[in-house]
């Protein structure tokens, strides 16, 4: 079994890896893993093309939803991107919060800064910015932002219950964060499991819906809901190779599966400490 660093270690490989591919590469190997012949390529990313904001050169198909369709993002707010890649989601963010506001991208991967810095800098933004850094240890201080959000990265962290106990410190108190992210349901057959990560890479980490929920409570966030959510088809390619007919057809039609889901939450205004800005 692989421990924290290493599995950090292999996220970054493959995403310094994705950051010199296109985006027809990426998105017909569903967040970058590759594998299967008969992808359905929308299965995973949506269309961000009419989107404002949208700059083609930041769009490398990775992400699960579109967090910031859900997170309530107004003009001159302070909107932190978690795992921000090439800059999409930080750039729509940017179209939202104009000239008053500022977006930070955080990405651990050192390929993917400069890519989105160089893109910052192709679109002339003045107040976005891009830091290297760990989900895990979030460098941006303390109630710093109206807003979070992050698309299909926080699975990939090996402990989450630090990633939104961070995501909790660094949001204002009344402050919210609206993340997509890949879950299971149910328990998958191990070796379908494997194979659906070597499909989707953006399913490997990912834990159980109501952990993943539970997770998020416990660190302090409410009005936590579902605001969208996507079943994750795998191809019956892969199916076949496990499961007969009749177990294909049961399997279908057990409710267990691999999602998509674009969750929101609110860090209270009064967090416990008798004023309105706990650390």
């Amino acid at each position: 079994m692989q421990n924290d660093q290493e599995v950090k270690d292999l996220v970054k490989e493959r995403y310094s890896e994705i950051a010199l591919q296109s985006k027809t590469t990426n998105a017909s190997s569903c967040c970058g893993a590759g594998g299967c012949s008969t992808i359905d390529l929308e299965i995973m990313s949506e269309n961000y093309t009419s989107l404002e904001g949208y700059f083609a050169d930041a769009d490398l198909g990775l992400g699960c939803g579109i967090p910031t369709e859900f997170a309530q993002i107004k003009k001159g707010d302070t909107v932190v991107d978690l795992g921000s890649g090439a800059g999409n989601d930080a750039f729509v963010a940017r179209s939202i919060v104009g000239e008053d506001g500022r977006v930070i991208g955080v990405d651990m991967t050192e390929t993917m800064i400069e890519l989105s810095r160089k893109n910052a800098a192709k679109l002339n933004l003045q107040n976005v910015e891009f830091r290297l850094g760990d989900i895990e240890n979030i460098p941006i201080t303390s109630n710093k932002a109206d807003v979070v959000v992050s698309n299909c990265v926080l699975n990939l962290v090996p402990n989450k219950v630090k990633a939104f106990s961070e995501m909790y410190r660094i949001i204002k108190p009344g402050g919210h964060f609206s993340v997509s992210d890949i879950v299971l349901v149910g328990e998958l057959p191990p070796s379908i499991l494997k194979e659906a990560e070597m499909y989707a890479g953006c399913v490997s980490g990912a834990i159980q819906k109501d952990a993943y929920l539970n997770i998020i409570a416990q660190n302090g966030f409410k009005q936590v809901s579902i605001k969208k959510e996507k079943e994750i088809i795998l191809p019956d390619d892969i199916l076949t190779n496990y499961l007969n007919e009749e177990q294909m057809t049961a399997f279908k039609n057990s409710g267990v599966g691999i999602f998509s889901i674009t969750v929101f939450g609110e860090k209270p205004k009064d967090c416990g400490c008798g004023t309105d800005c706990c650390s």
